[in-house]
């Protein structure tokens, strides 16, 4: 049975987030008071509604209650305090709520948001990682020290394998998938497509893999140079 997640609030954020949980397979109940916020979604999402995102009556009538997930998009102080406020009275048992400062994201823990996210925050750590330590491809912070993490198979660890490499031993990160590249051939066309390996210790490293890792944050950007 596909989840039922509501999302409030129709900017650049909440619609991404439309746009994937229906790409997942989730049913999605997508409110905003702007009309024009909801024409741009309403062809994706399950249910596209204009209304008062403070109504509580309204939100009810449209199945908002009874949602698996809320998710609370909007970023500015006031409405989204008042939004979570208003799910958690309505008695919505997972209220994720986007947040733009520490004391917001405590206001709306006090409230009744059962997480907080800082999608800027978030933004701006994986583009400076990015610049920072360039090898790191995708970055995602797991835990206030630890990290997953997309490394691109460098020079040294080419033609080795995992149990050669002992990686767990000497930085202290697990590999959790091998990310690859191959050419298939589609209507007589090459086309790229990418592979997801479980890999066993004999795995050999090759020209284009990346290691999928989880580790101290520390260590993982410590392998990331030394595979340069």
């Amino acid at each position: 049975m596909a989840r039922v997640v509501a999302v409030l609030g129709l900017g650049r954020f909440g619609q991404a987030l439309v746009k994937t949980l229906i790409e997942e397979g989730a049913e999605v109940i997508a409110i905003d008071v702007d009309k024009e916020q909801v024409e741009k979604i309403k062809d994706i999402a399950t249910h596209a509604i204009q209304l008062d995102r403070e109504d509580e009556e309204a939100l009810r009538a449209c199945g908002v209650a009874d949602a698996d997930v809320a998710v609370v998009a909007v970023g500015a102080l006031e409405p989204s305090v008042m939004n979570t406020a208003i799910l958690s009275k309505m008695g919505v048992k997972e209220i994720i709520a986007r947040a733009t400062s520490d004391l917001h994201a405590h206001i709306l823990s006090t409230v009744g948001a059962t997480r907080v996210v800082f999608p800027e925050k978030d933004i701006g750590i994986r583009v400076a990682k990015g610049i920072m330590v360039p090898g790191l491809r995708e970055y995602v912070e797991v835990g206030e020290d630890y990290c997953l993490a997309e490394v691109k198979a460098g020079e040294r660890l080419i033609g080795k394998s995992l149990r050669e490499l002992d990686l767990k031993s000497r930085f202290s990160i697990n590999v959790v998938i091998i990310k690859k590249t191959e050419v298939i051939q589609v209507n007589d066309h090459p086309v790229e497509r990418e592979r997801m390996v479980l890999p066993t210790a004999d795995y050999v490293l090759r020209e284009g893999d990346c290691l999928v890792i989880v580790g101290e944050t520390e260590k993982v950007e410590d392998f990331e140079r030394h595979t340069k």
